[in-house]
Order: structure tokens, then sequence, then C-alpha cells
């Protein structure tokens, strides 16, 4: 796991040190993504700088990496965990290697298929192979985007890094982007490939970028993500389903320093602990909770750890700690990330990193096999298959009813078309409000400009499938693994998502809607799967994730602190205060729970007021001592 910052210039480089000065302070911005070792390389168009954390290969590793008489050169971010088996083929057909580590299985691959190679790899990754011969830079990020890929053209200049914010630290001039903004108020986090920076784009999942001298870079998607169910028997599915996932666990621990897991009270890592036990009887587990009762797994996990016999080691997040390492949070993440879970993703990393160098987590389970309780929904509202008439009819009469009256919501979602009325995983603000609280909003992105595409390519599956569908595309890469990777390397801790994974994937798709969420559960197929693998007491729990008691904190000890933010935020030429102030007085005096809105309001705030406001672009310091 790494960090690399590179510039490529179309024109001969005639000040050379002054861009290879430029690019030294891009990578000083990814230390903590590799705090181990350092490296660069430069010609007359290209420097290439390079963080690193090593884990495969501690003596050979080193970036950047040359292959083919130095034609050939690579900085790369992530793990290819089948490099061990490709290698060998190689090796088979002749090629050579100098080091044992995977940076160079990647160039191999690059030198035999060139743009090709990225369908033979498995893992997570993001890399840039600069061709010296064919003055080509060869850019590619993983099929789910557990890698991040950040880009901007300025000037001749083609700018790259594993973070936002090593672009954000040189570019002459940006420019915040306010078209952006509503797609995050209504989603929580911005869609890629978005940034709230106009300047600075993300590469999407499963591309490749290609730039040649004096063109614009090109950019092609190599893997598509679908569903291909299949019919058979239930217990082929639950078999391989337990087969691929005991192969993934495996192939995820392959490392040369210590691997651990994250552990919480649910199925997905207590399944990937319980196999994991298996390769490394001696693994060490780590879960963090609250002193709130119902905010907390911690008795859960505990149980979990004793029962399959791992170490496990724990913590209690005061909202003190939670106020106090925020702008730290919210500095880490690039782009402003909504999520409360995130949260306590950062304290888990900052204990894990003090016991193992890797870690395991069960990201990815729910959108691969199902595992929001929302699946059901279409269900629940097959009574309302009316002709469109009747259905808008219905709708306006319900609109009708005072919000809040039981009913109203139910008669709402079932009389909205699917794709009206799902956004994903989570839907913060919606048109109506948007409208009240931006200053100058003219409706030009509604959330059906990010969905509508998606839409589209899922209109042959049923409800259920598109909604899974909408959340791999959206709320997967979008939050889940845009956290896994900030939250951890920002303390220098490397995340592996053994469920995030192509061979599990190609499983998962072939499952049928109806064994997804069957027998009033979700992820069933999953669930059968870990019976006998994960202790009885967690195999049917009522999925929590990771509760953060927000609610209640904002009406106490944040209140404060909240209505600091607001107050003090320079945003009011975006943003009317006022009404997230009146929010905040509805939340404390129980008129309703804003708690998720306001979150995604002063996430914001604190954003653009160290991305934006502050004269010197830099880490913040811990606000509260």
């Amino acid at each position: 796991m790494c960090g690399f910052a590179g510039c490529l210039t179309d024109r001969s480089l005639t000040e050379k040190a002054t861009y290879d000065q430029t690019v030294h302070t891009m990578t000083k911005m990814l230390v903590h993504r590799g705090p181990d070792d350092s490296g660069y390389f430069s010609d007359d168009h290209i420097t290439m700088g390079f963080r690193r954390l090593s884990i495969i290969d501690l003596d050979g590793g080193h970036q950047p990496l040359s292959y083919d008489d130095e034609r050939y050169w690579l900085t790369f971010n992530g793990e290819i965990y089948n490099f061990i088996e490709l290698r060998e083929n190689l090796i088979k057909e002749g090629y050579t290697f100098k080091t044992k580590s995977d940076s160079e299985v990647i160039l191999a691959l690059y030198a035999k298929y060139h743009s090709d190679a990225t369908k033979y790899l498995r893992g997570m990754f993001a890399f840039v192979i600069w061709d010296k011969k064919e003055q080509t830079l060869f850019a590619a990020r993983d099929q789910f985007g557990i890698k991040p890929f950040y880009y901007a053209i300025q000037d001749d200049n083609f700018f790259y890094a594993s973070e936002s914010k090593a672009i954000y630290k040189i570019l002459k001039s940006k420019t915040f982007d306010e078209d952006a903004l509503p797609d995050y108020m209504t989603f929580q986090f911005v869609p890629e490939p978005e940034t709230l920076t106009h300047e600075i784009q993300m590469l999407a999942p499963g591309c490749t970028l290609t730039k040649k001298l004096g063109e614009a870079p090109v950019i092609n998607r190599y893997f598509h993500r679908e569903f291909h169910p299949v019919i058979k028997p239930e217990a082929d599915y639950i078999k391989s389903v337990r087969d691929v996932l005991i192969d993934s666990v495996k192939m995820h621990m392959r490392s040369d320093v210590p691997v651990g897991s994250f552990l919480s009270g649910g199925i997905d890592s207590s399944i990937i602990v319980a196999i994991a036990k298996n390769f490394n009887p001696h693994l060490e587990t780590i879960s963090v909770g609250f002193e709130r009762e119902g905010y907390s797994e911690l008795d859960v996990a505990q149980e979990t750890a004793e029962k399959l016999d791992v170490k496990n080691y724990s913590m209690i997040i005061t909202p003190e700690e939670f106020m106090k390492i925020f702008p730290n949070f919210v500095f880490s993440m690039d782009d402003p990330l909504a999520d409360p879970a995130a949260v306590p993703q950062y304290f888990l990393a900052k204990e894990a990193v003090k016991h193992v160098k890797v870690a395991l987590t069960g990201e990815g389970a729910d959108e691969l096999f199902g595992g929001y309780t929302i699946y059901h929904e279409p269900e629940s509202l097959r009574a309302f298959k009316y002709t469109r008439p009747i259905n808008s009819a219905l709708n306006h009469l319900a609109r009708l009813i005072p919000e809040g009256v039981k009913g109203r919501s139910f008669l709402m979602r079932g009389t909205t078309p699917l794709e009206d009325r799902y956004v994903g995983n989570a839907f913060i603000f919606n048109e109506t409000e948007k409208h009240a609280f931006f200053k100058n909003y003219d409706n030009k992105h509604p959330f059906q400009t990010i969905t509508k595409p998606f839409y589209e390519e899922s209109k042959a599956y049923d409800p259920i499938t598109q909604m899974q569908f909408i959340d791999m595309h959206t709320w997967l890469n979008g939050d889940l693994l845009h956290n896994a990777d900030r939250t951890t390397m920002a303390h220098s801790l490397e995340l592996r998502t053994p469920f995030v994974d192509r061979e599990v994937y190609k499983v998962a798709s072939t499952i049928p809607a109806d064994l997804r969420i069957a027998h009033g559960t979700t992820k069933y197929i999953l669930r059968k799967a870990a019976e006998g693998i994960v202790p009885d007491h967690v195999l049917n729990r009522k999925k929590l994730g990771f509760p953060v008691p927000i609610r209640f904190w904002l009406k106490d000890e944040m209140y404060d602190w909240a209505r600091s933010i607001i107050n003090e935020s320079q945003t009011g030429q975006y943003l009317n205060k006022d009404y997230f102030l009146k929010l905040l007085e509805d939340h404390r005096n129980g008129v309703r729970d804003n708690s998720r809105k306001l979150w995604a309001v002063l996430t914001f705030m604190t954003w653009y007021r160290l991305y934006v406001e502050a004269p010197v672009f830099e880490q913040p310091k811990e606000l509260l001592k």
C-alpha cells in the first residue's frame, strides 16, 4: 500500500528542477500513505514520485520501478493477490524478474498485453506506467474503485496523485465547484468522477486512462459490474459462496508483515475473521464502540473473539474525542464524506496500527449479497401495481397529508417510480429542501443526473437487483471504499476487503434476487454459507454497522460545537445558514431527528474551512486539547 504523485508535461522540460520540486511537494502530502520509503524518477517529460508502505518484498519493492531495460517505469498503489500465479506463468513464457514484488508483475504483464493487462489482475490497485519509447502514460484503477486515482490538467501539465490534496496543494488556480455541491447534499459524498474542486477529477472504477504527449487523455472502461442470475439448487450457491470466500481470504492474507482484522458484531466481519483464523491461528482483531446503549457492538464482538479464540483489542469513543479528531478526519477524506460511521473507522485504524500493519474488513458484503433491509421494499410495495394515472393521483393525495402522519411515507413511496425514489443507501436532502437552503439553486443537478445512467444499464433487472446495482455503483465506491482507503491510510494502515474481490463478485452476481432476500432476512445465501463457520449468536443478528450516537450528541455534548461551526462558516454565499441553525434548534428541541442532515452540513462546512477558507493549505492541528 502506497501513495504516488507525478506530472507529465507536453513540453520538453527546460526547467526540470521546477517540475521535480513540484512533484516532491506533492509527494510530501502523501507521507502517511507510505512512511517506509520514498523514490523519484524523471526524464524530459515526466517526474514520478512515490511513498511506500512496505508489505510485499520488503527489500526489493522500491519504486518507481523499471522494466525492459528501463523502457517502462511504474508507480503502483495497492496489492495484486494473484501475483505469484501470474509471475510463474510469465516466467514459463520467458519473462524475467529482478524482484519478488507484485509491482514487477504488473510491468511484465503490461509489456506483454499493454492495456489488456488489467484483465488479469485480481486485487486492489491504481497505477501509472510511463512508456519512454512510445512517450505514453498509461494509468488504471481496479474494478471496484478500492484504490483512488485523481488527475488535473493545467496549462500543458497533466498532474496525477493517489489523493486529491496532493494536486490541490500545487495547482496555480483552483475553483470550488458549486455545481457538485448539490450532489453531495443528496448522496452525502461527491459522486465520481466529480470532486468539489473544478480542476480535479477522479478516474472511475474499472477504467484506464491513456495520455500521449500533445493529446487529451483517453479514458476506457474495461470492467462492467453486472448481475447474471442462474438457476441451480440452493445448496450449490451455498457451497460456491463458502468456497470462494475461503479462497479470497486466503489470497488476501498474503503479506510479508502481520495481518489482523476489524471485528464488529455482524456476520460480515465475523466470517472474515473465522476464515482468517484458519490461516493465522494468532490473528489479532480490533473493535470500537460507544458507551451509549444500542450504539455499541463491543460485547458481541468480544464474545465472537472469545468463541473464535482470537485476540481482541477494543476502545470506547467519547464525543469529546470525536470532536477533537474531526478536522483531521475531514482533511484526510479529500472531499467531504458525511457518513457518521466513517469516523469510528478512523479510530479503528488508529488503534489497529498499534498492533498490525495490514487489516481485513467485511466491507462490500451488503452490496454483493443483498444486505440492506430496504431491499425488502419492492415486495412490501407490491400492492401499488396500478396504472401510472392512478398512482399519480394517489401520490398527489399523499402530498396533502401532513408530514409525520402515519402512512404518508408508505403511500408516497408506493406511488413513486423506483428511479425517482431510490437514490441509494443514503438520501440526505431532497430537491424541495435544496431549493430552500441553496441561494442559487437552479435544479441543474437533481440526483437523477447521477443515477439515471445506472437505471438505464439495469432496466432489465428486477427492482431488488436494480437497487443493489445502484448501491454497487454509488454507495460502495463513493462512500464505503472511499472511507476505507482514506481513514486507514491516514494512519499508515493497509486495509483489505475480501468481499470486494473479482472472484467473489462472479459468484455473488449469479445468485437470484429471491435467494439474496429470502425468508424475511437479508444476505440469505451468505448467512447459510456462514453456518458452522461463525458463532451462532451472530448468524441472524440485526444489522447495525457502525451506529454513531450523533442523534443524542448533537442535542447535548456537540450542540455548542455544531452551532459554532455553522455560525463561523464562510459558506453563506452558497447556503442559507439560518436554515441549518433552525434544523439544529428543531433537533435539540425534539421536533424531529435532523442529525444526518446536520452532519452532512457540518462535514461540508469543516471541509470548506480547511480546503477553501484557510490561507495556507495544510494538515490541521487538533482543535481540542
